[in-house]
């Protein structure tokens, strides 16, 4: 049986993987579901040419490493989820989540940005979820609560910290440490994991970003491009911290 499920299960996870990857591509270029485009001519790609990582027709531009490597390891990435999917979302719900959770990811690495419908959008269905599957009307409710006002609490001690810094550097500070995006991020959070799960992902996200800050920092200085106050996605460490909670959930509920 097995022989038959996987490669159905990794063609199935090569499509999520194609999902992922236009909803990353499209979005923050056009705010919109629109045609996919060759992002070195701009011409319209087929679906097919799209799902199948095929060169522009028009010049030939090779597909992204980016939409391989995230095709690939949905590929592989579902056919461990049907064989240990998370005990509290099981494997047809963690599919949306993960999918979902991984185009907030790209974009934030790629493009800076985590966009307010699709924060919207994960606010509607992460309340839906937290409320009828996962945690409760109670525990949802604060937990959305709770991840939303703590971000926003750091939100603003960053922003003062950057008005601070203008002034003592005497020049404009644009960079901050975390966007509003992060913010709603964590409440969209907040409402799928409930709390006190939610307080859990931020502490160590706020660690594992911090780790990632230090390396960073030592990198640059090692290879003398140090800038200071140089800020990095915020919303990975919150996406990568929140899969992990979620095969951990039932164990902590």
């Amino acid at each position: 049986m097995d022989y038959i499920l996987i490669p159905l299960l990794m063609i199935a996870g090569w499509l999520v993987g194609s999902l992922v990857n236009y909803l990353s591509d499209v979005l923050p270029r056009t705010r919109r579901l629109t045609a996919a485009v060759c992002p070195s001519c701009e011409k319209p790609l087929t679906l097919l040419d799209y799902i199948l990582l095929r060169p522009c027709p028009s010049c030939g531009a090779r597909a992204s490493i980016r939409r391989r490597v995230v095709q690939n390891l949905w590929a592989l990435g579902l056919v461990a989820l049907w064989f240990r999917p998370p005990a509290g979302l099981g494997f047809w719900l963690t599919i949306p989540v993960f999918a979902y959770l991984s185009a907030v990811f790209v974009m934030d690495v790629e493009h800076r940005v985590v966009m307010h419908p699709v924060s919207l959008f994960g606010a509607v269905a992460g309340a839906l979820l937290g409320i009828f599957v996962l945690n409760g009307p109670i525990s949802t409710l604060i937990g959305g609560a709770a991840g939303f006002g703590i971000m926003f609490g750091l939100y603003l001690l960053g922003f003062v910290f950057s008005k601070i810094m203008s002034r003592i550097r005497g020049e404009e500070v644009d960079e901050v440490a975390l966007g509003f995006g992060d913010v709603n991020l964590a409440g969209v959070l907040g409402l799928m994991l409930g709390w006190p799960r939610i307080g859990v992902v931020l502490l160590f996200a706020i660690l594992l970003g911090g780790a990632v800050s230090l390396f960073l920092v030592i990198g640059m200085a090692l290879t003398k491009k140090y800038r200071p106050l140089t800020a990095i996605p915020y919303a990975p460490f919150l996406v990568i911290v929140a899969a992990v909670i979620f095969y951990m959930a039932r164990a902590m509920a």
